[in-house]
């Protein structure tokens, strides 16, 4: 079973989440898959044995074979590559921007004469390790400056082993990232706060689930503030709540020494193993 854990905002407590279930679990892969921010490893504490280099597939042009046609340029939707001439073609050039690209490919396809060949540009780190002898733990960390997390995330899923329960640390937000981590997904928690701001990007973050045809339930941290709206639209939508974890100082102050929830409060541990109970539950049904 795959469970991803999401929020449509960032700040919500979704790595809180994340951990304590991991930590409540038996026989468990963890996938930080939030690689422009990825934290986890603060909480879990992992033992790294593997560091692998995460690419994208970028152009190698050949420009002795190259015919300046420019239809490699009228293809890529992302102005990654430019092709330069004067009037009579003395001067020609093809520039290629490596930043822009998003290793789609159809510049090789489109070349006429097999000009343009794949190559590799590495735009981030992929580390293995593990916590303790139960849990197996995979994240992804993109170089600074580089803007293409989601061929990172699909390498760190690439990594699943689907005969362990795999819990994946999604983005926050709702975009290509985050659609790139919950993707294939059995069920997808979405953690969230009563908070004006909460509240909204939880509808946005259902709304995507529906699109994109997976289960989901949410958790409501710091329920105790702020407002019901988030309690309202479950009920309305028929979204099962999960869990409501109250504001507390002790779990704050355990948050910022990196310690996990589960860790302070050891009955959660029961409360996270009757989560997942529910979720199979509900994929089941």
């Amino acid at each position: 079973m795959i469970i991803s854990i999401a929020s449509g905002k960032g700040g919500t407590g979704k790595t809180t989440v994340a951990v304590s279930m991991a930590l409540s679990l038996n026989n468990v892969q963890f996938l930080d898959c939030d690689v422009e921010a990825p934290n986890a490893h603060i909480f879990l504490n992992p033992r790294f044995y593997k560091r692998t280099s995460g690419y994208i597939t970028v152009p190698k042009i050949d420009e002795d074979k190259c015919t300046y046609c420019g239809k490699c340029a009228e293809a890529c939707n992302y102005n990654a590559i430019a092709v330069m001439s004067n009037n009579d073609n003395s001067r020609r050039r093809i520039l290629h921007f490596p930043n822009l690209c998003h290793g789609c490919g159809v510049c090789g396809y489109v070349c006429p004469v097999n000009a343009i060949k794949d190559s590799k540009r590495e735009i981030g780190i992929i580390e293995e390790g593990g916590v303790g002898c139960d849990i197996e733990f995979i994240h992804g960390e993109l170089h600074i400056s580089e803007a293409i997390a989601s061929a990172l995330i699909r390498q760190v899923k690439d990594l699943i082993r689907k005969e362990k329960l795999v819990i994946i640390d999604a983005p926050p937000g709702t975009s290509c990232p985050v659609i790139n981590a919950v993707s294939g997904s059995n069920f997808c928690i979405l953690v969230t706060e009563p908070t004006p701001f909460g509240f909204n990007d939880f509808v946005l973050a259902s709304e995507l689930m529906r699109e994109m045809n997976i289960a989901f339930g949410a958790i409501i941290n710091r329920c105790d503030l702020g407002d019901n709206k988030v309690e309202e639209y479950c009920r309305k939508e028929d979204i099962p709540i999960l869990l409501k974890i109250p504001f507390g100082k002790d779990i704050a102050a355990a948050y910022s020494k990196g310690e996990p929830l589960v860790k302070i409060l050891p009955e959660y541990k029961q409360i996270f193993r009757d989560i997942f109970y529910k979720i199979e539950r509900i994929c089941k049904a």
